[in-house]
């Protein structure tokens, strides 16, 4: 196989894999607190908790009962 005819298709599979990777998304508190995350928060966990990564690379931890909406950005 010539590596033009294979370069195409890895090179645009490649792309749809990264583009699926990142979900910018914002969690809003219901003290209206909100957070700009990279990606998806972790679901609540076992001590109710959800965490997440804010767009400055900060862990946050908040309780599940303080938070009002979790959504995806709109562009």
């Amino acid at each position: 196989m010539d590596i033009k005819t294979l370069g195409l298709p890895l090179a645009a599979a490649a792309l749809l894999a990264l583009a699926g990777c990142s979900t910018p998304t914002v969690v809003t508190l219901q003290n209206g607190t909100q957070y700009l995350t990279k990606d998806m928060p972790k679901t609540k966990t076992k001590d109710g908790f959800f965490e997440f990564e804010d767009i400055s690379g900060a862990m946050v931890k908040v309780r599940a009962d303080e938070v009002a909406t979790i959504r995806e950005e709109e562009d």
